[in-house]
């Protein structure tokens, strides 16, 4: 990322639902990273807002800063999230990261996850899981930056777009 680039990470609020939305309706209508197949509404996106308080295990970061414009604006976030829920998976954490598509390859995940693992540290969780739509080897490289180990790949699990995608799997020990 540039130098003259400042990029601030926090908590993801209220504030931030809009430019949130907007950012994961681009992944839902242009790629295979989610697997929503529809744009969701402000009000279908709020109950998952909320579902990331400040503190705790499930935490919502974002990264605001310039953009390539020169405007100001959400560049990325970082979750946490329940990784199933049954009380016996509550030591265990789903995470994921979007960034803008005009930050892709500045380093703006990095520091997502960065915060997001020290934001971590403490909290009774042991592992993270994410899942990757293949291919997509930026988030695969990430991943494994931050000590991801690759478990596994589900086949053709997720049809979108009119074909089949496959999504593997990595685990990372938070203990």
């Amino acid at each position: 990322m540039s130098e003259s680039v400042e990029v601030q990470v926090r908590p993801g609020g209220e504030e931030d639902l809009k430019a949130l939305t907007d950012l994961y309706n681009h992944y839902v209508r242009e790629t295979p990273v989610t697997f929503d197949l529809e744009p969701l509404s402000l009000e279908q996106r709020r109950p998952w807002l909320l579902s990331h308080p400040e503190d705790g295990p499930h935490r919502l970061l974002v990264a605001h800063g310039t953009k390539p414009d020169g405007s100001p604006g959400l560049l990325g976030y970082a979750t946490s999230s329940p990784f199933r829920p049954k009380a016996a998976y509550s030591t265990s954490v789903e995470t994921s990261v979007y960034c803008a598509p005009e930050a892709g390859g500045r380093g703006v995940g990095t520091l997502l996850y960065a915060a997001l693992f020290e934001a971590l540290r403490g909290e009774d969780v042991h592992r993270a899981y994410a899942g990757i739509a293949q291919p997509n080897e930026a988030s695969v490289r990430l991943h494994a930056r931050f000590g991801f180990r690759p478990l596994g790949v589900y086949r053709e699990v997720g049809r979108k777009f009119g074909r089949y995608w496959d999504v593997a799997w990595y685990e990372k020990d938070l203990a």
